[in-house]
Parts: structure tokens; sequence; C-alpha cells
């Protein structure tokens, strides 16, 4: 279980997950009161996000033809990574809870990973058919073989790094 937990995390930090949007205007009180180190790791955390977005954009050689493309596979990386950020703080914040409950949440996480997964497939296709041989040659290295930004390679049994674009990821 614990691998698993291990491996599931390493899949969402590759996709952009855990990033937080800030407060609403007008949210006050204790609800909303984090501590300072929360806080900054949410900042860091939102950084590292578009830190990756734009490190792929200049790795891809994105043009202006396909920012239009680009964006939307940018906005459900950072959407993603918003709605993990809100289940691990949920589960983070539990400490407390049955055994049952826990294998709940680890199962709402789960989901939630392979419905974001699936959506940042959907936004990459058009981007990805829209490249030209060299940018697809790019795509393909840098999505089999790239660690995100600042992250080793994790090799099991000589086998390639997993996909570094799982916008679902990446604290």
């Amino acid at each position: 279980m614990k691998k698993t937990l291990v491996i599931l995390a390493s899949a969402l930090t590759m996709s952009a997950a855990f990033a937080q949007t800030a407060a609403p205007a007008g949210a006050s009180g204790p609800a909303m009161a984090m501590p300072a180190s929360q806080t900054s790791g949410k900042a860091q955390h939102e950084q590292r996000v578009e830190d990756r977005i734009q490190y792929l954009h200049t790795q891809l050689k994105i043009t202006s033809a396909q920012e239009s493309q680009w964006n939307a596979f940018a906005d459900v990386m950072r959407n993603n990574s918003e709605t993990m950020g809100k289940l691990f703080e949920a589960r983070h914040a539990n400490q407390n809870i049955s055994a049952l409950d826990d294998m709940k949440q680890y199962a709402e996480i789960t989901q939630a990973h392979a419905d974001g997964t699936k959506k940042l497939v959907d936004a990459f296709e058009p981007l990805y058919n829209s490249f030209s041989p060299e940018q697809k040659k790019l795509a393909d290295q840098t999505f089999r073989r790239q660690p995100p930004e600042g992250r080793p390679h994790h090799h099991r049994q000589g086998k390639p790094a997993a996909p570094a674009s799982d916008a679902t990821v990446k604290p």
C-alpha cells in the first residue's frame, strides 16, 4: 500500500497536482487562515506548476498559431492541479478517520487523477496533431524521458521514467 501511495504521489507530481488558487475575494475568518508554511508551500507549488508549463512551452517550441491549443492544455494542467490539491488537503485534514473512509478518500483521489489525465490527453491531442514533425519528436522525447523540473528520474527495472505530462500533478 505504501508503494502504491508513493507511485500515486509521483504520478500526481508529474501531472501538476496539488496547486491551489488564491482564496476568493472577501473570504476571511478562521476557515481561511493558514499557517505561513502551508501558504508558502502552496505558493511554491503553484510556481512549480507555472514553471513546468513555461518549460514545456519553450521545450516544445509552441508557435503563435498553436497558442490557443496550448492555453487549453495549460489550463487543464492548472485545473487538475487545483482539484488534486483540494483532495489532498482534505485527506491531510482528516487524520483520525476509519480505514474504510481512508480507502474511500484514496479511491476518490485515484478517480480524480484518472479523470484529470483523460482531460489532459483530450486537451493535448489536438495540440500534438498541430505539431510539426520536429515538435512531435521533441514532445515524444520530452514526455517519455524528462522528469518534471527539479525531479529525479525514477527508473524501475531499467524502464524509462513515466511521462512527465500528467497535469494532474506536481508538488
